[in-house]
């Protein structure tokens, strides 16, 4: 681990920092608990004066923070979001902590006290996300504070209480930043230049971790400011640099069991906003009806992402969504030949992630949708496929539009 690492770990990896400040913080964190005030940051430094240790000014500092992350933040893991690169932390246990930083999955030193303070942890996210997480609910995802939060309590978990929480990039990174960064070559970028400036209808696909979501958000950036953007999500990660942003995240059901709002219902309210590009965060389920329903009827430059290990598998995964919705394979194919105009497939490896394909649907001899190699974006030597004609004829006719 870097040095910017160890320094955002030191407080809460050292043994006898973590035996010092803990009964602070449980005296702080009761005081400041027990008025029906809101918890500032002034209250909590306020509360640390008035419970007469004498720490200093950096000990009274970082015992603010270390109180704010107990009651607010990420509890023990609130250090982590100072490390660069930061897309995930997940864990498996009191003394289980992973993060993936770009480069794979990798252990920290950071642990919990006990299993009652990570499921304590687990339980007040959740609750601060509007759900609830409990013997009757055991399982939660909730949308906070820039990160997407996950729990699983046992003994629905086999083991211990698991937290998946997915940072959201502080920043949104251009399409030439990408390039810089080795995601793809000159010609790979070029090429989803052209796309987006000729309307073309996309999806990205890859694996959980791909940089699907990073990509589509620096694709959207590059669309003309005079367009408006719909952004429909499962939970809002899209932040494209664009001035005309709209956006729409689903809702789940609350404590009663009712109040849900799903993506097919977004996207049906979304072609009433005026839409000039509608996007889809990501393609989980019945939604991809509406979706397709939208590209054939003129809605030209639309875009989203979807799970799929390889281009050639999107067909199969579209097939199973458009079940969903009701749709029949032949149904779905030939809604699909005409609406979509590219896949973008990507990949990571050892060396990270990175634009592995772009390929073409289209319709095969049967009536089934396939997908076509249009341009290999291998970094030795990208080279186009059988459906690079196909690529070029679609966006010389939206070009001429």
């Amino acid at each position: 681990m870097n040095g910017a690492g160890r320094r955002a770990l030191r407080p809460v990896q050292r043994t006898a920092d973590r035996q010092s400040y803990a009964g602070l913080v449980n005296q702080i964190r009761e005081d400041v608990l027990a008025g029906d005030v809101p918890v500032t940051g002034a209250r909590l430094a306020a509360a640390v004066h008035a419970s007469g240790r004498l720490l200093g000014s950096d000990g009274g500092l970082r015992a603010v923070d270390r109180v704010h992350a107990e009651l607010q933040g990420l509890g023990p893991l609130q250090g982590l979001l100072q490390l660069p690169g930061l897309t995930d932390i997940l864990v498996n246990g009191p003394q289980e902590v992973w993060i993936d930083t770009g480069a794979g999955l990798s252990r920290t030193e950071v642990t919990f006290s006990s299993e009652a303070d990570l499921q304590g942890l687990a339980v007040r996210l959740i609750a601060a996300g509007g759900r609830r997480l409990d013997d009757s609910a055991p399982c939660a995802d909730v949308q906070l504070r820039g990160c997407r939060v996950h729990a699983v309590l046992p003994p629905v978990s086999t083991g211990s209480t698991l937290l998946s929480i997915r940072v959201r990039a502080a920043d949104s990174f251009s399409l030439d930043e990408l390039q810089d960064a080795g995601m793809m070559d000159a010609q790979c970028a070029g090429i989803l230049r052209t796309v987006v400036a000729s309307r073309l209808n996309f999806l990205i696909s890859g694996a959980t971790g791909t940089g699907k979501t990073t990509l589509l958000s620096s694709l959207l950036s590059l669309c003309q400011p005079n367009e408006r953007l719909v952004l429909i999500e499962d939970a809002a990660e899209l932040a494209p640099l664009h001035p005309h942003v709209v956006g729409m995240q689903a809702r789940h059901t609350n404590i009663e069991g009712a109040g849900s709002v799903d993506l097919a219902h977004l996207l049906r309210q979304a072609m009433r906003m005026r839409p000039d590009r509608l996007v889809v965060g990501e393609c989980r389920g019945a939604e991809v009806r509406e979706l397709l329903a939208a590209m054939n009827t003129g809605h030209d430059g639309a875009g989203g992402t979807i799970h799929a290990s390889a281009a050639t598998t999107v067909p199969a995964r579209l097939a199973a969504l458009g079940a969903l919705a009701g749709l029949n394979a032949r149904a779905l194919a030939l809604q699909a030949a005409g609406a979509l105009d590219a896949v973008i497939h990507l990949e990571r490896d050892a060396d990270g992630r990175r634009v592995a394909e772009i390929a073409v649907l289209d319709s095969a001899g049967d009536g089934a949708l396939v997908a076509l190699t249009a341009l290999d974006c291998r970094p030795d030597s990208p080279e186009p496929g059988p459906g690079w004609d196909k690529l070029q004829a679609r966006l010389a006719a939206k070009t001429e539009r």
